[in-house]
């Protein structure tokens, strides 16, 4: 027993180093899954570790001092590569929750539903962002300052065709309407359907870089789309984006990053919570005749 002690007595620090790395790992593994840069990732850590193994096997010394100096610049070329993801797990370490109870996120789910319904009827084009956990502040002071409560009617208003706020995005902060005719930033994914108007391409754009929630409604075919985490749900209808919003909106518990919550709560507590500023971004509308959508040269007919 007493030998137990005395190794870890000497240990300990190494035991802890280990935890620590371990779980900062996890927590980083956890924030990739289900991104586009897990399968980067995933090949890369592949491509590695077979060079790695063959230089050992076959030894190969120049290639191995190759891979001694190429090393170096690894962590350089990680935070390249990996830029968005690593910018939203930061993100969330700081972020809050926004919607308050469940009655807020119901009476808020029925605003947007009802929204989408009207504008989908009429064939009207509209893209509204969901605030999250992970704020967007740089993103709403590109528009035009509201902060009235959310209505059906009021942001029904403002997506009526050839009213000065309908160009843009709208965003929503817990039950508010905080900004109108909001540039967001927009996608450079390759390999997007030629059909996707701008308004999608910003809608995805916007939800690869925060955790936002965007709701599209296609003026060409009143198709109702919802964009999330770098994706995009198409055709949901009003059931369908209901169902969608009352399973996304409702918190998930976090798992495996206690501490980092504890952190964040201690911080959080002495700290205000700090929004997450982009760049500044090109986006369009599609209303039929808008000069963004000219230039892009097609038409939002998803």
């Amino acid at each position: 027993m007493e030998r137990i002690v005395d190794i870890l007595k000497d240990n300990w620090k190494a035991g802890f180093e280990i935890l620590l790395l371990a779980a900062v790992i996890y927590y980083f593994l956890l924030v990739f899954r289900g991104t586009r840069g897990a399968a980067v990732f995933t090949g890369f850590v592949i491509v590695l570790l077979g060079v790695i193994g063959l230089t050992q096997i076959f030894q190969l010394d120049v290639i191995s001092w190759i891979l001694s100096r190429f090393l170096a610049f690894l962590a350089i070329g990680v935070l390249v590569i990996f830029q968005p993801e690593l910018r939203r797990a930061l993100a969330q370490v700081g972020s809050q929750q926004i919607f308050g109870n469940p009655w807020q996120r119901g009476e808020l789910i029925d605003v947007l539903v009802e929204t989408a319904r009207s504008l989908s009827q009429k064939r009207f084009g509209a893209l509204m962002a969901i605030e999250r956990e992970i704020g967007f502040r740089g993103m709403t002071e590109t528009g035009i300052a509201i902060d009235a409560k959310a209505t059906a009617e009021l942001l029904t208003t403002i997506f009526f065709p050839n009213t000065p706020l309908h160009d843009g995005g709208v965003v929503l902060r817990g039950d508010r309407v905080m900004a109108a005719a909001c540039i967001f930033p927009l996608t450079v994914r390759q390999g997007l359907s030629t059909q996707l108007g701008m308004r999608h391409r910003a809608a995805i754009g916007l939800t690869e870089e925060t955790d936002a929630l965007v709701i599209v409604v296609s003026e060409e075919t009143g198709q109702i789309s919802v964009a999330y985490s770098g994706r995009l749900e198409q055709d949901l209808g009003a059931d369908g984006l209901r169902a969608f919003l009352a399973k996304k909106l409702t918190p998930a518990p976090r798992h495996g990053n206690w501490l980092v919550e504890r952190a964040r709560r201690f911080l959080g507590s002495i700290i205000p919570a700090r929004s997450v500023g982009t760049g500044a971004a090109a986006t369009g509308t599609e209303s039929g005749g808008d000069t963004a959508e000219s230039t892009a040269g097609r038409e939002d007919n998803v």
